[in-house]
């Protein structure tokens, strides 16, 4: 026999389970307003040495992964799981319980109630209340006992485990955020234009994760307002593998990249002071594309050019009009604006060339993969299906007792629901006007 107080109790209760929800609420509302995995330097230019050390100790920058939050959600899952074990038995028997056994006595004193004379004989009354039942709904059985028949019909006996859907739907949860907690990773990478890539790094930048594959980022693309605000901005991404080229995509804020269950989202970018100069041979067909700092010469050997950016134009660290300076050693250089994304020609006595030239960026990622998501997904479909039958649903009966009189055959017709007994009395009313007929 269990005993009170015991530590069963404590794990059964109900006001654990409240008090554990506030705790989680409360700091989540910190971890909240308190940016997290900052490097601790950060935390003490904000909030000083002394504040940045407590959040040391207490494990504030990574609050959710915390020993004492992991032990609060482990305090709420242990306590889900004693409540639905303590209770869940009781509710299985009202499930399955019969109406048929509850004695007269008890409807007799149920609330909700309705009585009648018939006079039609008790089997006939019975049979016919049976028919109305079943065309209104309720699919109904009988009995006799204490002299008459007992009817007796029930909806929604099933909602009575509602509440116990949402505790599995929230371990369900837990499970899926463990998994994506130990088997998964966040991080970022910062990978100019015509580089690559197989690693990442941790947001605290304390950890290079090994992707498995190579990212390159071909090309990135801004476009701005008038003002020089960024409007929009795209990636060119290659995934390779073993040095082969699998496929390339762009990706843009709100339309990522995923790949064998990792998932690359365009977060932000980065402008250098290096500029990307393309040129083309018209004549011989011969291409190259190579990377000039700004007002520094570059070379193409085997054309016999030389070139670079002499100065730029824009607003802010971007810019939109490039001056290009450019020779092949015989007669006056060429000199031209290019306006940003746009090609020339340029006519010279060893060829003409298409010519173009961009600002150097680099494309800021945020890299996440996440095994456990869908785990996490389908608690959260469970919750909605939890919650819809917890607070919608309830689990109506009504009994009919038809009994021989001496004037005739009487009829007491009575119900009860466990939840939404407003709605149910609409129910009960209309059921007894079909009945009464």
């Amino acid at each position: 026999m269990k005993k009170e107080n015991s530590i069963w109790d404590f794990f059964a209760s109900v006001k654990l389970a409240i008090i554990t929800l506030s705790l989680l609420a409360a700091t989540s509302i910190i971890g909240t307003l308190i940016p997290q995995n900052k490097p601790l330097r950060w935390y003490a230019q904000e909030y000083g040495a002394n504040l940045a050390q407590l959040f040391k100790v207490l494990d504030i920058p990574d609050m959710y992964g915390s020993w004492w939050f992991l032990a609060l959600l482990g305090l709420l899952c242990t306590n889900l799981i004693v409540c639905s074990l303590e209770r869940f038995p009781g509710v299985w028997k009202q499930i399955k319980a019969s109406g048929l056994d509850l004695p007269f006595i008890h409807l007799k004193k149920m609330g909700r109630k309705k009585e009648w004379q018939s006079s039609s004989s008790l089997k006939e009354t019975a049979m016919e209340l049976a028919a109305r039942l079943n065309s209104s709904g309720w699919k109904s059985s009988s009995r006799n006992c204490d002299g008459g028949t007992l009817l007796f019909a029930q909806k929604g006996a099933w909602s009575r485990i509602g509440v116990y859907v949402v505790h599995t739907s929230i371990l369900v949860i837990f499970v899926g955020a463990i998994i994506g907690e130990f088997y998964g990773f966040k991080g970022n990478v910062l990978i100019p234009e015509t580089e690559q890539t197989d690693k990442i790094y941790t947001a605290n930048g304390t950890k290079t994760i090994d992707l498995g594959f190579t990212v390159r980022c071909d090309s990135f693309i801004l476009e701005s307002y008038p003002g020089g605000m960024p409007k929009r901005y795209r990636s060119e991404l290659t995934i390779l593998e073993n040095g082969k080229e699998l496929f390339q995509a762009p990706i843009e804020v709100n339309s990522p990249l995923k790949y064998r269950g990792i998932t690359f989202y365009q977060a932000s970018y980065e402008a250098y002071q290096d500029f990307m100069i393309k040129m083309t041979n018209k004549r011989s067909g011969n291409s190259k594309t190579t990377i000039v700092p700004f007002q520094k010469q570059g070379e193409w050997p085997q054309e016999g050019l030389t070139f670079g950016v002499i100065n730029a134009e824009g607003t802010g660290p971007t810019a939109s009009r490039l001056k290009v300076w450019f020779s092949d050693h015989k007669g006056t250089p060429s000199v031209l604006w290019l306006n940003e994304g746009e090609s020339a020609t340029v006519d010279r006595e060893s060829g003409t060339y298409l010519l173009s030239a961009k600002q150097m960026f680099a494309t800021g990622l945020q890299v996440s993969k996440d095994p456990g998501v869908w785990i996490v997904y389908l608690g959260c479909g469970l919750m909605l299906i939890g919650l819809v039958i917890a607070f919608f649903m309830s689990h109506q009966r009504i009994w009919l007792f038809i009994k021989k009189e001496e004037r005739g055959v009487s009829i007491l017709f009575t119900g009860s629901a466990n939840k939404n007994r407003v709605g149910f009395g609409i129910i009960f009313n209309d059921l007894g006007e079909i009945l009464q007929r």
